[in-house]
């Protein structure tokens, strides 16, 4: 068993991690979380956003939470950004590493990277 201090270490970094996905802020980030997600990696993806969004410090205003299946399986993991003042963005093929430059260069800055988007496939 565990120690007292040991199991609230665990608690609290546990409870960053909740907060994140019960956030009501501005941008929610919506991870495609169905057997063909999973499948196709997406576990690491939605753990890099969780842990990005909340080491950037921006768990009051970024909300991350998962989903079923989106319908595009083809293109799993996908991933959708929605924010206040813009129309939905959906990422597709991803990994941690461009969950971590997407949290910077779209979440952080406001530049959707377009090369990881579900239209720039179509082209």
């Amino acid at each position: 068993m565990k120690s007292l201090e040991e199991l609230k270490a665990i608690k609290e970094k546990m409870q960053n991690k909740v907060v994140l996905r019960t956030s009501s802020g501005d941008t929610r980030i919506v991870v495609g979380m169905a057997t063909c997600g999973i499948a196709a990696g997406a576990r690491p993806v939605l753990n890099a956003f969780v842990e990005g969004v909340a080491e950037a410090g921006l768990g009051d205003s970024v909300m991350v939470t998962q989903t079923g299946c989106i319908g595009i399986c083809q293109y799993e993991p996908v991933v959708e950004v929605f924010t206040k003042d813009a129309e939905k963005v959906t990422y597709v093929k991803m990994t941690a590493d461009k969950a971590k430059e997407i949290i910077e260069k779209h979440i952080k800055g406001g530049q959707v990277v377009t090369e990881y988007t579900i239209g720039a496939l179509k082209k």
